[in-house]
């Protein structure tokens, strides 16, 4: 295992933020693993630090094929996960959404392009992230429509879906969208979790990316090969919404089947108690998204639900 400095940002009344890099093999930038860009992202720090002990142990094991190279960066936030705020803490800006960065920008724009200089020439972009909103998935591999996304090969993976969305204008300053435009093939890996750490959706997606680098002849390592993904369109999703502002209480979890009418979460009125609104399925489906705060506004998306024709 070899530690690189990709990146320093000098602090006047903290310790410099180090960003670094933990490379395994030698010769082609076969992979990169890019983990907690976001300082709440604790599910994706964690599972990259375990990558790296198990790479080390692979390495240590001549299991990393000659002439290949894997790269893990477990953070590039360090600063916002000290102090537990998502972006970053002086400006609240968010550096996935920074990229490919300016070295000569603003302090997040630094850092992007710092990062970016030392992972744009890898073959395959792996990166641990999580969404805007504070939730619950079910474990999956996402590819944005940029003409260079790849779906066969994101289904190496072996997760239970493969999801691919439209690439809006604010995608185009993201990772994942740059890595594509340098040639890079890029998948974005999401859990079951963020600011918490769920160790079956990390063992999951850990044993996802071991899987995909062994399929790619990058590492020699023998797991469960996952499911047959069944490859979804951002668009086909049905968003189920709050009526009212409220105390959330949830019926349906992760991957549940629900079936049209089903009672799927209740909104109680916070001051007497009483039943404001109930939530209903308004399809037979999987829920493939929900919120998991306990207070919600009006008009929240509460579940993203994956259509199905179930009649049982």
């Amino acid at each position: 295992m070899k530690e690189k400095l990709l990146f320093e940002l000098n602090s006047v009344y903290r310790d410099n933020m180090r960003i670094k890099g933990y490379s395994f093999g030698e010769g082609e930038e076969s992979a990169c693993i890019v983990g907690a860009t976001r300082g709440n992202e604790v599910q994706q720090l964690y599972i990259c630090s375990r990558l790296i002990n198990i790479f080390k142990q692979l390495e240590h094991q001549g299991k990393i094929k000659y002439g290949k190279s894997v790269m893990v960066i477990p953070t590039v936030n360090s600063h916002s996960m000290n102090i537990g705020k998502r972006f970053w803490s002086t400006d609240n800006t968010d550096i996935n959404r920074m990229f490919p960065g300016y070295n000569l920008g603003e302090t997040t724009q630094r850092i992007a392009a710092g990062v970016f200089e030392n992972i744009s020439s890898y073959k395959f972009g792996i990166q641990f992230t999580s969404f805007y909103m504070q939730g619950d998935y079910i474990p999956h591999v996402r590819v944005m429509q940029t003409g260079f996304e790849d779906i066969e090969l994101a289904k190496d993976f072996g997760l239970p879906y493969v999801y691919r969305r439209n690439a809006r204008p604010y995608d185009t300053t993201t990772l994942n969208y740059n890595w594509q435009l340098w040639e890079t093939k890029a998948f974005s890996v999401y859990t079951s979790a963020t600011d918490k750490i769920d160790v079956v959706s990390a063992r999951e997606a850990i044993n996802a990316v071991l899987s995909f680098l062994n399929k790619q002849g990058i590492i020699q390592y023998r797991c469960h090969e996952g499911f047959i993904s069944q490859f979804i369109e951002g668009h086909s999703l049905m968003n189920v919404k709050s009526a009212t502002a409220g105390i959330f209480i949830r019926h349906a979890d992760v991957d549940s089947r629900v079936k049209k009418g089903d009672v799927i979460a209740e909104i109680m009125d916070p001051y007497t108690g009483e039943t404001a609104d109930r939530v209903i399925a308004p399809q037979n489906g999987i829920v493939f998204f929900h919120v998991n705060q306990p207070l919600i506004y009006s008009q929240t998306p509460l579940f993203r639900i994956i259509p199905t024709d179930d009649l049982v």
